[in-house]
């Protein structure tokens, strides 16, 4: 697992699998990179692609920072 911090300073967890050019596999609202559909597929796509999966906001081990804004 690795993190960035979003520009709020909000800490996001991610998870960078294989080679190739990038996907970002984006999770419904109650998953998280390690529950639900994209574990299961990470390891298929892995083999062609750079496989990016990552934790929302609040969910797994990503933060969130209050008060949430989308103008910052």
């Amino acid at each position: 697992m690795t993190t960035v911090i979003s520009k709020d300073g909000t800490k996001i967890a991610y998870n960078k699998t294989g080679n190739g050019p990038a996907v970002i596999l984006v999770d419904g609202a109650f998953c998280s990179k390690d529950f639900g559909p994209t574990p299961k597929l990470v390891p298929v796509l892995a083999n062609y692609f750079t496989v990016i999966s990552y934790d929302r906001r609040a969910r797994g081990d990503s933060g969130d920072t209050q008060p949430y804004s989308n103008e910052k």
